[in-house]
Formats: C-alpha cells, structure tokens, sequence
C-alpha cells in the first residue's frame, strides 16, 4: 500500500499475543485517514478466522527516538537532541545525513579565538554515526 510514496515503516512490532503494533513517518504529516486506509489493507491481508490477533497503525511519535534514516532526512534542518553512548548529549540543528547513515549535528559552541578578550559563540560540526548514539530525537521546545 505504501509502495511508491514517500510514506515509510519506522517499525513492526509483534508481540507474543499477536498484538501487531505498525509506525509509519513520511516527510509530510500522517493524518488518521492514512492510518486507517493502511489497517484496512492489512486487515484484508491477515485472516483473523485463521489466526486472532489486534492491530495499531500510527505514526512516529513526534519526541520519539529516531529509528530510520527516513526520520533523519526529515528533519534536516531541525534541531535535535543527541544523548552519545559515552554520555554526550548534544543540542543542535541536524545539518546533514549521509548514504552511509552518518549524521552533521551543528552545535553552538562557545569558541575563545587567539587574542580575542571574550568567546564567541559558533556552529561547531558534529560528524556522528547513529551506531554511537543511544538516542536522537526531536527537540521539541516551547
């Protein structure tokens, strides 16, 4: 159902109750009426006289880790929230997502240059591997 438009499965949870937990992202907005039309067809698809099971379609939570790379081209130009596996944790606006799944975090830094009297805040590159990462998120501030 999803072949062929920009809509993505972030991920598939079964659990062993046969409760079917399904998340979808898009670089637009999932709307409710998507959800929806994408139960139905795996409803169509899975015979409940066969085997019982209960299914949840819904998209990413918004503050929710990301998972795919997907998630990080969406939000290129948004700033995240890096919490590194050594303990970082890291504020800034994600920049970049290469093939290889690598990430540019631009972080603001406080920089004393030679001979200058005060530091000077500046963007510092963040090159990170989502391997090295324990989470990346949305930042989501108010």
């Amino acid at each position: 159902m999803i072949a062929g438009t920009d809509i993505f499965v972030v991920d598939i949870k079964v659990s062993p109750d046969n409760d079917i937990v399904v998340e979808i992202d898009s670089p637009d907005n999932i709307d409710v009426d998507t959800c929806a039309a994408i139960t139905r067809r795996i409803e169509e698809v899975f015979d409940r006289d066969t085997e019982d099971y209960s299914l949840e379609v819904g998209s990413a939570g918004l503050t929710a880790p990301f998972k795919v790379r997907g998630q990080y081209l969406k939000n290129i130009g948004n700033e995240v929230e890096v919490l590194t596996r050594d303990g970082r944790k890291l504020k800034g606006v994600l920049t970049a997502v290469a093939d290889d799944g690598r990430f540019t975090v631009a972080v603001p830094t406080k920089v004393k240059h030679e001979g200058a009297k005060r530091p000077v805040v500046e963007d510092v590159e963040h090159v990170l591997d989502p391997a090295d990462c324990r989470s990346v998120r949305y930042n989501l501030e108010f």
